[in-house]
């Protein structure tokens, strides 16, 4: 498959959804929804280049390490673990990159996703300043500013244009500059539009620079940099809660513990099989 991906004989999307497929990632499970690379730096520009190899993210580096002061930042977390604490926790994200509520608040002003969210967050909206409302600063949040925020992104962001609008008319707050929340704001080259928006995304994800530097990410998400000493070099290892698959949840006898392990997981996302 990966020839064929070399070939153009399928698109990297395609292809994509064949590795989350392939990894358990479905649908039909918010918990493991499909996840998908940020593949975009520039939400600024009037105009997207897609030759200019600085317009996009760097594929080779988790979203923790996207600015070398952040990944410093992370690996002095990953350092700073005490000798007298359990070293099976040491890791450089308590937090993950693909989860219920990332995917749900990202579908937040489509149904039945605004039902989930508001569930999720025990029966409303969230404060409208945290709320999904521009992809501009949520990409600086989880590429730069909010040491909370690796989330990537989902296939809708490749070809669906509705999720951006809000047609339902939901009232999703204001926020403290006095901003009333309603469409996603888009970046300037998308000229308010979110069907050009998907346009040049879905553009950016099948142009040559991604084509030649997708595999790197996949290495990371679905490979062999998900774990182990390739993850530590990476600045690529997640809180072992989230590694779903090596949690021996038979030889955990507590109840209590059991319950807090699987809540953690079903709130904070789980690591991918790998592939």
């Amino acid at each position: 498959c990966f020839l064929s991906l070399q070939k153009r004989e399928i698109s990297n999307f395609d292809y994509l959804m064949y590795l989350n497929t392939l990894a358990g990632r479905s649908y039909n499970d918010y918990m493991q929804y499909p996840v998908f690379p940020w593949v975009l730096a520039d939400y600024h520009s009037e105009t997207l280049n897609l030759t200019n190899p600085h317009t996009f993210r760097d594929l080779s580096k988790p979203m923790g390490a996207q600015t070398l002061e952040r990944k410093h930042k992370f690996i002095q977390r990953f350092n700073e673990v005490e000798k007298t604490e359990d070293l099976s926790a040491q890791c450089h994200y308590c937090t993950h990159y693909s989860s219920a509520i990332i995917v749900a608040s990202y579908l937040v002003r489509m149904e039945p996703f605004t039902q989930t969210f508001c569930s999720l967050q025990g029966g409303s909206f969230d404060v409208a300043d945290r709320m999904f409302h521009s992809v501009k600063s949520t990409w600086e949040s989880a590429s730069r500013d909010n040491m909370s925020d690796v989330r990537e992104l989902i296939p809708e962001f490749f070809y669906l244009p509705e999720f951006l609008t809000n047609a339902n008319h939901f009232e999703l707050g204001c926020m403290q500059d006095g901003t009333v929340l309603g469409d996603v704001q888009l970046p300037p080259w998308a000229d308010g539009d979110p069907h050009k928006f998907i346009l040049l995304h879905r553009q950016a994800l099948e142009s040559d620079y991604v084509s030649a530097h997708l595999h790197c990410w996949i290495d990371l998400i679905f490979g062999h940099k998900q774990h182990g000493s390739a993850a530590v070099e990476a600045v690529n290892t997640y809180h072992p809660y989230f590694y779903g698959d090596k949690t021996d949840f038979n030889n955990i006898k507590d109840p209590l513990i059991k319950s807090t392990i699987l809540g953690f997981i079903s709130n904070f996302g789980q690591i991918p099989k790998q592939v």
